[in-house]
């Protein structure tokens, strides 16, 4: 995390190390950073980016909580539409909420997937806590899925939960690369054709798991 003669910045200097940070990850990813460039594009010396930070990974650190904070605020005020939904509806929309706040922050949220996925840096040991708290949030949602006869009972539980977060990430990652390319990122996401093809994507996951109209009918 960054160190106090960071914070102790002017708000305009921190923003614009940010965002010359935010360019290099998204560019070429954590492996490849350079944090030669990096201060270059901040208007810093090399000598006074060691005095914010320990190395380019703390950097990266910092950007998670950059992008943490603004989650937060962004979901403050957000509500599903129907409290009646099912777990797949929910998920579902939860996926395309979280679609909805990537949009906002397009090179922000390209730079931490490339890193994390691209990279392969959320399956670490680093990232070992958030994934095991993402997991327990999957395997309660499914575990009350079941019981309310959602989900096909036969589900080993722990896969089903390795296949939704699999699942959402590689969404994530999949509109957020394909999203990069586009003149209005928010505009494609919230495109008839770009919603048809998350629906398309989260009913494959969705009927692998849920229980059947014919599984019903058999336990009559």
């Amino acid at each position: 995390m960054p160190k106090q003669t960071f914070l102790n910045l002017p708000e305009e200097k921190r923003a614009t190390i940010v965002n010359a940070a935010i360019e290099e990850f998204a560019e070429y990813g954590l492996e490849n950073a350079s944090t030669n460039r990096l201060v270059a594009n901040s208007g810093i010396s090399k000598g006074s980016f060691y005095q914010y930070f320990e190395d380019k990974q703390d950097v990266f650190m910092y950007l998670l909580t950059v992008l943490e904070n603004e989650k937060m605020e962004y979901f403050t005020d957000k509500r599903p539409p129907n409290m009646n939904m099912d777990t797949f509806q929910y998920f579902r929309w939860m996926i395309k909420i979280g679609m909805e706040f990537n949009t906002t922050h397009p090179r922000l949220t390209q730079a931490i997937t490339r890193v994390m996925f691209g990279e392969g840096m959320y399956y670490g040991n680093t990232f070992a806590d958030i994934r095991e708290k993402t997991s327990q949030g999957l395997k309660t949602m499914i575990e009350g899925a079941i019981e309310r006869g959602e989900v096909d009972p036969s589900v080993d539980v722990e896969l089903a939960v390795m296949v939704m977060e699999t699942w959402s990430n590689a969404i994530s990652t999949y509109i957020i690369n394909e999203g990069s390319k586009q003149k209005d990122i928010m505009k494609w996401v919230r495109s008839a054709k770009t919603q048809e093809m998350i629906d398309k994507l989260l009913y494959v996951m969705e009927y692998g798991l849920r229980k059947t109209e014919s599984q019903f009918e058999t336990q009559v």
